[in-house]
């Protein structure tokens, strides 16, 4: 009698003999990178919404407007904020080289000579 499978330790779901093995470091594509982007600006996005109408319930509430206009002034960043985090690459590895380790030099250093005209 055949053992039953045994829950997969994996990403998949199910007996890891239906799936293929993961071996690679590479990164994730550029699709699934816009993807993440694509979320992280969407719920911050979304907190604009919560806000608006925390405000409303606290005017309605307690009458002050200084109570709604700082829940409103807390919501106006979150744009910014959004459009920052969303756009951001993703960490640096430590094995990735850094593009600026040499000091740059000029060019030409000799002395040239100038037409004046």
């Amino acid at each position: 009698m055949p053992a039953p499978p045994r829950p997969s330790s994996g990403y998949f779901p199910g007996s890891d003999d239906d799936h293929p093995v993961l071996i690679t470091e590479a990164a994730p594509s550029l699709e699934d990178q816009h993807r993440a982007r694509v979320r992280r600006y969407t719920i911050i996005m979304a907190f604009r919404i919560p806000c608006l109408i925390g405000a409303a319930i606290a005017y309605g509430l307690w009458g002050s407007a200084l109570i709604s206009l700082l829940i409103i002034g807390v919501s106006i960043p979150l744009p910014w904020i959004a459009v920052l985090i969303a756009n951001d690459r993703p960490p640096r590895r430590k094995d990735e080289p850094s593009r600026w380790d040499r000091p740059r030099t000029a060019i030409e250093s000799r002395p040239h000579k100038a037409i004046d005209g």
